[in-house]
């Protein structure tokens, strides 16, 4: 059948669709609700991604992990694996917690030299740097409850041994002292550790892991302050061939949206200290649902980061069964200078395209019919990638919905350029009284045309406009899949329109 006789009809239906997954018995990784195209674990709870590193053709994603419930308890380091950092294996336990406490988040580095001892020259150390959260010192008031600690591999990740001297670098008396993100610092040959200390970054740095030097502060009297500072992360990036540093902070509450959400910095380091280009205060993602992200460890000059789709709002509260929470998608980082700063932009990785089913291309000129409402899909694939360009910048909108009336809108307000996810109509959202609502992210680009590039899936969005520059991610649950989608463009030409079916990494 010609498929422009089909889009007319406003009704194309594909053979998998998300009504008809639903007539199935829920199997694991299937349930409803549950993500297909990220990382969760096969059941019980999750936060943010931990120790992410390259090595030996693996990305190794360990995350904060609670094997007994759906909610938050004793932290665990969970363990998957991946080869293209899309279809992920679930692998057992890395790290439990012990006399010290509980495993709190930290990275993993590849100890090629040996500088630590732990292994040898002929089989590095997979070495793990995290946070000993001690529930019983908290409790008492202690100030003095977190330190950071050490454990190793010496098979690749698959076996974890502590440290036996542990904790390697203790708490100088500070409450928050803890995520440490640890990388190679090769001109001056040796480690350098990012840890949050409250309300700023502190920067210290090790020939061997295990003796640990205070270098300087960062972040006091800069940046976000509405909450405590978390899950730091350090690292280069080239723009025009020069190299600068980015500095991600995770902050909670005080994010630009409500809760949780991960500011960042672009600037120089020496080796010592880091010094911002800018003071204003710049968010990696402004939705409500993208928290805790870090990069990738031995990955070269590429970054790929990750974060976890959750809000400490509600988080313990959203109405999964088996499972609670998710990763984001891999999210490929660059910078760009735009309305004379730099910015960081990130995208989805290009692996991505490996569950990429045929692409559906629209006419565009289709979308101003109809009083330019269209209904482009009735019956949408159960995950997918909406793309599109804009030959101007003014109001439009995207709309997710299903029979029973409930919807969820995406789109760009002109009049206060800014784009936006409304899900105050989304499904369900008793569970919390701040979970419905309309979130905000300004539009940075000066271009006068623009891109909106749209991941949906069965609980999630993440968007993706003018190139990353501008990015948003939300969860939501309605009671029935979205079926539907349309676009409101009052007018404005759009190109490029399409449309792209992601198949289930389970």
């Amino acid at each position: 059948m010609d498929i422009k006789r089909i889009l007319l009809t406003g009704c194309f239906i594909l053979a998998a669709t998300a009504s008809q997954a639903q007539k199935a018995t829920p199997k694991l990784y299937h349930e409803q609700y549950r993500l297909q195209a990220h990382f969760s674990p096969k059941e019980k709870w999750t936060n943010d991604p931990n120790g992410m590193v390259y090595y030996k053709g693996n990305y190794h994603l360990f995350f904060q992990y609670y094997p007994k419930a759906t909610v938050w308890g004793p932290m665990h380091w969970g363990h998957a694996v991946s080869k293209d950092m899309i279809h992920w294996k679930q692998l057992p336990i890395a790290l439990y917690p012990d006399k010290l406490g509980y495993i709190f988040s930290g990275s993993v580095v590849v100890d090629e030299n040996n500088t630590s001892g732990l292994g040898t020259n002929d089989k590095p150390a997979m070495v793990a740097i995290f946070t000993h959260h001690d529930p019983k010192g908290e409790k008492a008031g202690s100030s003095v409850y977190q330190n950071q600690s050490l454990a190793y591999s010496l098979d690749e990740g698959t076996t974890w041994a502590k440290y036996t001297s542990n904790p390697v670098l203790k708490n100088p008396g500070i409450k928050d002292f803890r995520d440490p993100k640890v990388f190679w610092y090769a001109k001056d040959k040796k480690w350098m550790m990012s840890l949050a200390t409250k309300d700023r970054i502190t920067f210290y740095s090790s020939p061997n892991l295990k003796d640990w030097t205070k270098e300087s502060d960062f972040g006091q009297m800069l940046g976000a302050h509405g909450g405590v500072w978390e899950c730091p992360d350090l690292f280069p990036l080239k723009l025009n061939g020069k190299e600068y540093w980015v500095l991600l902070v995770s902050i909670n509450p005080g994010g630009p949206n409500k809760g949780s959400a991960t500011q960042y910095f672009v600037g120089h380091f020496d080796g010592k200290t880091f010094t911002p280009s800018s003071t204003q205060t710049k968010w990696i993602d402004y939705g409500p649902d993208d928290y805790a992200g870090v990069t990738f460890g031995n990955t070269g000059s590429r970054k790929v980061f990750l974060g976890w789709m959750g809000n400490w709002l509600y988080a313990n509260q959203v109405p999964t069964v088996k499972w609670r929470n998710a990763m984001t998608i891999p999210r490929e980082l660059s910078l760009k200078l735009t309305a004379g700063d730099i910015f960081l932009t990130s995208n989805p990785v290009e692996e991505l395209d490996k569950i990429v089913n045929k692409t559906i291309k629209i006419d565009a000129l289709l979308l101003a019919k109809n009083n330019n409402v269209f209904s482009v899909i009735k019956q949408t694939p159960s995950q997918y990638v909406l793309k599109f360009n804009t030959k101007a910048v003014k109001d439009y909108s995207v709309v997710l919905s299903n029979a029973t009336g409930e919807k969820l809108v995406v789109g760009y307000d002109a009049k206060n350029t800014r784009y936006y996810i409304d899900r105050t109509k989304a499904g369900q959202s008793a569970f919390n009284k701040q979970f419905a609502s309309v979130t905000y992210v300004p539009r940075v680009s000066l271009l006068p045309t623009s891109n909106f590039q749209l991941l949906v899936e069965a609980s999630s969005v993440e968007l993706f406009a003018d190139g990353g520059l501008s990015n948003m991610t939300g969860v939501f649950f309605p009671k029935k899949p979205y079926t539907r989608l349309s676009i409101v463009n009052n007018g404005m030409e759009i190109e490029k329109l399409q449309i792209q079916p992601l198949r289930s990494i389970w």
